[in-house]
């Protein structure tokens, strides 16, 4: 499935329930802290060694995926509500990253461009 096709089913999904009205940029934006908030849960108070541990384990791995799924699916509509394509988005942010952490000064360190 590509991502055009997801975002189509969910609104789809969204419309069928009549969402759209609650769906404003400021409700999504909240929501998807909410839902990236929920994912931090996933991981909270384990150490390393707990969340490798949750990979191996099938109840808390499919937890996983769905905060991460529902974060991603408050993102694609958040982009779609203020109209632009996230995918685009995304590739002109990691065009933009290359040029502040240049592999010859970022390499293997885990300081911010504006330090290095």
């Amino acid at each position: 499935m590509t991502i055009d096709e997801l975002l189509g089913q969910l609104l789809a999904f969204r419309d069928a329930r009549d969402w759209a009205q609650f769906h404003t940029l400021r409700n999504l934006i909240v929501s998807t802290s909410i839902e990236a908030g929920e994912l931090l849960e996933t991981v909270q108070w384990k150490t390393d060694a707990g969340i490798e541990a949750l990979l191996r384990d099938p109840t808390q791995m499919t937890n996983l995926k769905h905060e991460c799924a529902d974060v991603l699916m408050y993102l694609l509509l958040v982009a779609h509500t203020a109209g632009f394509d996230l995918v685009d988005a995304a590739a002109e942010k990691l065009e933009l990253n290359e040029a502040r952490y240049p592999v010859d000064k970022a390499k293997g360190t885990a300081t911010k461009y504006s330090q290095l």
